[in-house]
């Protein structure tokens, strides 16, 4: 479990083909990395990975085949930068809101505007979880934590603070770039059990 709140940019070392999946060697940037194990969880631009190998200021994960055709990973090429965040414990400050890293579908970049010092981005989500997307819930963007500011039809918009422009991806994204989506985790669980009443 992560809390959407991006510890470092890394960017991608090398891409390895794997028998038809993927190996990523990730350069960690200023990510503290002394207490990461083999076996522990990362989250990259909200997929949460395993750690299969670790290095000085990087590490290896496997991507299958998979997750290479439902997140944004399989787009990613040497250089590419990523968000990161390593796994939540008990005494982590919960300053986002819950993230599995589980990618629930891909959005899209539609427009990027200057809006005083932030910069507002909507984006288009698939038709499967728009429902779970609602005004002033949060949402998780390429494991960013994000207020949602409105939802209309299946755009929402959000506002990117100076200091996440320059601490996460969202820097580099343009209209038509595509992202990891992850919807709350209390509006599945909220759809859930609404859905056992009415059986």
């Amino acid at each position: 479990m992560f809390t959407g709140i991006i510890q470092a940019v890394g960017k991608i070392e090398a891409l390895t083909p794997q028998g038809g999946d993927l190996r990523l060697s990730i350069g960690t940037g200023e990510l503290p990395m002394q207490d990461v194990k083999v076996g522990d969880s990362i989250c990259v631009s909200g997929c949460c990975l395993t750690v299969i190998a670790r290095r000085g200021h990087g590490f290896d994960a496997d991507v299958s085949k998979e997750t290479l055709s439902l997140t944004t990973l399989g787009d990613l090429k040497a250089g590419s930068p990523v968000n990161l965040e390593k796994s939540l414990t008990m005494s982590t400050p919960l300053g986002g809101h819950i993230v599995s890293g589980h990618v629930d579908g891909l959005g899209t970049i539609r427009s990027r505007r200057e809006e005083a010092r932030s910069v507002r981005f909507d984006i288009q989500v698939p038709a499967g979880i728009k429902k779970y997307i609602a005004h002033k819930g949060s949402v998780s963007v390429d494991g960013v934590s994000l207020t949602v500011n409105k939802m209309e039809d299946d755009v929402f918009d959000v506002n990117i603070i100076p200091h996440t422009m320059a601490h996460t991806t969202f820097g580099h994204y343009q209209p038509g770039s595509r992202v990891n989506l992850e919807v709350d985790v209390v509006a599945r669980y909220v759809e859930r059990m609404l859905g056992e009443q009415a059986l």
